[in-house]
């Protein structure tokens, strides 16, 4: 079985960490602009402090991805650049009339 990549695990926690006090504070009567404020405060602030470890991991699987040795080529973008490179051939060896 395949495990979660973790942005997944670290999106699904913000939005937890965001709708939970917005749940708890609407259903306490708090006006819907004033709660939503607070929740988006708590989730930021709860987010911080508890979900370094996966913001980190986030950040490094970015940079890795990012700054490759050799970057990922497929073939159908190989074919591609095949395809405009002949085009810009046949551009640059016909006369202009």
């Amino acid at each position: 079985m395949k495990s979660v990549p973790v942005w997944i695990w670290y999106t699904a926690l913000r939005i937890l960490l965001f709708a939970v006090p917005l749940t708890v504070l609407l259903v306490a009567g708090v006006n819907p602009w004033v709660s939503a404020a607070v929740a988006a405060v708590f989730g930021l602030s709860a987010s911080l402090i508890f979900l370094r470890r996966q913001r980190e991991s986030i950040a490094t699987d970015l940079y890795a991805a990012r700054h490759r040795e050799t970057p990922v080529v497929r073939d159908d973008d190989e074919a591609e650049d095949a395809a405009v490179d002949a085009a810009d051939a046949d551009r640059h060896d016909t006369p202009a009339g």
